[in-house]
């Protein structure tokens, strides 16, 4: 059975970097893999890969069938995986949702885009790169700017607040019942049911 989509948090690996806002992508991937887990008639198995940690979702007793992962090669090369998984399974670009972490949208806020500009993400330019086109979907989760003058490389590669680490769990749950809006509706109802809310 062919495969409906590709699912990409992005983040960067090793434990020193697990609770960074960089990372938000690995975070929502991780929470995917607890809801499909412990969904009826869902099952989400782990799967050999070079480079990347990779999951096989089957939803509704086979009813769909999609690919998630979490490239394993650091931020600026996220779309080695990519490329690679989606051209092995026949996945056209606008079947990839990437998750990722967003500096012009305030913390808490999210969105869900297709295409346009990739905002001086570095995993993003990577993932455009070895699709070969800006035409996917992402998951933007915000972050904020930093407002003490933090450099920005230094500012998404720090840990959540205390305060913001108090709503992660719900935060999670939101984006995460958007990636699942997505692959049982479609991208423009998940669209319009997060963007409502």
């Amino acid at each position: 059975m062919a495969y409906d989509g590709l699912i990409v948090g992005l983040g960067n690996p090793g434990r020193g970097y697990a609770r960074t806002r960089h990372n938000f992508g690995f975070l929502l991937a991780d929470w995917l893999v607890r809801a499909w887990n412990t969904q009826p008639g869902s099952f989400c198995e782990p799967r050999r890969a070079k480079n990347a940690e990779v999951w096989d979702v089957t939803e509704e007793y086979g009813a769909r069938r999609w690919l998630l992962v979490k490239p394993q090669t650091f931020m600026n090369l996220s779309g080695q995986a990519v490329g690679e998984l989606s051209r092995k399974n026949g996945i056209s670009p606008d079947r990839v949702l990437v998750l990722h972490d967003e500096l012009d949208l305030s913390f808490g806020t999210i969105r869900l885009k297709f295409s346009g500009g990739l905002a001086g993400h570095n995993g993003l330019k990577s993932v455009a790169a070895h699709l070969g086109t800006q035409d996917f979907v992402r998951l933007r989760l915000g972050i904020g700017r930093p407002d003490d003058g933090t450099p920005m490389a230094d500012y998404v590669l720090r840990g959540f607040t205390p305060e913001e680490w108090s709503r992660m769990d719900g935060l999670l749950e939101m984006a995460g019942e958007a990636v699942l809006d997505f692959c049982r509706e479609g991208r423009d109802a998940a669209m319009a049911r997060l963007h409502s809310r």
